[in-house]
C-alpha cells in the first residue's frame, strides 16, 4: 500500500489533536469523527494535514499548493454555515484537479435537495412517501392527496435539525404552525410528506460503479411512550441522556428475511445510481407492517466515525474501520472526474 499525503477538510474549530490525552468526553463529541479519520489515516501510514475551513477558500488553495496532497478527505459538511454548499467545495476541488473522497458535486446537490431527489426517485418508480413543498412566504394549502398524519421538516437541513415530536401533525392548524416554525428556524422551504408508520432502517452503500451494501441497521426506539411517534428527532439522535432513559439504540436488523434483505439491498443500489452518488452514502428507509419499503432520503457522505451506524454495519460485513477508511481513500483516487477524461 502506497503512503499518501492526505489533506483532511473539517469545519473551522473541529481540527482534532493528534492525541486524546487530557481530552474530556464532552470536548471529544464535537470532533470525534474528525479525530477517528485522521488518527486512522496516520495509523495506516499516511501523512495527514487536517485543515479547518469556514468561509474562505484561500486556505484550501494554499494547502493544495504547499502540501500537494495526493487526495483530499472531505469531512466538511457546510461552507459559510450553509449545509447545501458542500457540493461547491467539491466542485472547487475538481476545478483544481484534486482527487477527493466521498460524493461528487452532482450527487451531493441532488441528495441534499429532498424535494428534487424525491421527484427523481418517483420518476424511476422508486417508492417514497407522497409529499409537497411549502416555500417561504407562501400560504399553506394542503393538497387533498396528502392525508394526515404528515411529517414536516426542512427541505435541505440534515442531522434531524428542527425535527421533534411536533413535526408529526394531525390537522391543518398544526400543519400551518409547523410549516411556519420550519420557515422561521431554518429560513428555508418546508417539505411535508406522508408519515409512514413502521421500522426505521438505515443501509450503508460503498462504491462508484461497483456497489456494496452493508447489512441493514435499525433504529430501536426502546421504551418510548406509546403515544409518541417513532421518528429520529434531534433528541433521539443526539441526546445521550434521553437515549439512556428510553433505551434507544441502533443495531443490525437481524430478523429480516433473506428475500427482503436482498430486495432492500437492490433498492438502495437503484437509489444510489438514480441520484448519481459516488464514494459512500447511507439510505434512510421505512419498512411498514405489510413489508413495503419507502425511501425517505439518501445521505451522501454520512457520519463515518468509529462506532457509528455506518462503520458498525461495515464491520458486520467484514470491513473493519481501518479497511473502510482505506477503501474510501481508494474510491476517491479511482473516481473519474471530468477533468481526468478531458
Amino acid at each position: 500500500m502506497s503512503k499518501l499525503r492526505v489533506l483532511v477538510l473539517v469545519r473551522s474549530g473541529h481540527v482534532p489533536p493528534e492525541s486524546l490525552k487530557g481530552v474530556s468526553e464532552k470536548d471529544l463529541d464535537a470532533w470525534k469523527a474528525e479525530f477517528d479519520v485522521c488518527d486512522t489515516l496516520r495509523g495506516l501510514g499516511h501523512e495527514v494535514l487536517p485543515l479547518g475551513v469556514y468561509d474562505d477558500l484561500a486556505p484550501i488553495r494554499n494547502a493544495l499548493t504547499e502540501f500537494q496532497p495526493h487526495i483530499t478527505f472531505m469531512l466538511l459538511e457546510e461552507f459559510h454555515g450553509v449545509v447545501t454548499y458542500d457540493f461547491a467545495i467539491i466542485s472547487y476541488l475538481e476545478l483544481m484537479q484534486q482527487p477527493y473522497t466521498g460524493c461528487n458535486p452532482r450527487g451531493l446537490l441532488l441528495s441534499k435537495d429532498k424535494a428534487l431527489s424525491k421527484k427523481i426517485l418517483t420518476y424511476h418508480r422508486i417508492q417514497t412517501p407522497r409529499f409537497t413543498v411549502f416555500p417561504v412566504g407562501r400560504t399553506v394549502h394542503r393538497p387533498k392527496r396528502l392525508e394526515f398524519p404528515l411529517f414536516v421538516k426542512s427541505v435541505s437541513e440534515d442531522a434531524s435539525f428542527g425535527i421533534a415530536q411536533a413535526s408529526i401533525v394531525h390537522n391543518d392548524e398544526q400543519l400551518g404552525d409547523r410549516v411556519a416554525f420550519v420557515h422561521e428556524k431554518t429560513l428555508d422551504d418546508a417539505i411535508v410528506e406522508q408519515y409512514i408508520e413502521g421500522r426505521e432502517i438505515y443501509v450503508g452503500v460503498l462504491g462508484n460503479q461497483r456497489l456494496q451494501t452493508f447489512p441493514p441497521w435499525e433504529m430501536d426506539f426502546g421504551k418510548m411512550p406509546a403515544d409518541t411517534a417513532r421518528i429520529a428527532t434531534s433528541q433521539v439522535k443526539w441526546n445521550r441522556k434521553y437515549q439512556d432513559k428510553h433505551g434507544i439504540t441502533t443495531h443490525e436488523a437481524k430478523d429480516l428475511q433473506e428475500e427482503l434483505g436482498d430486495k432492500i439491498s437492490k433498492l438502495c443500489k437503484r437509489v444510489y445510481r438514480a441520484l448519481n452518488l459516488s464514494g459512500y452514502a447511507r439510505m434512510d428507509l421505512r419498512l411498514n407492517a405489510a413489508g413495503e419499503i419507502y425511501v425517505l432520503e439518501a445521505n451522501a457522505n454520512p457520519n463515518i466515525e468509529y462506532g457509528e451506524d455506518f462503520s458498525e454495519s461495515a464491520e458486520i460485513a467484514g470491513v473493519d474501520y481501518e479497511t473502510l477508511i482505506q477503501r474510501i481513500l481508494n474510491l476517491g483516487l479511482r473516481y473519474k472526474a471530468a477533468w481526468m477524461t478531458s
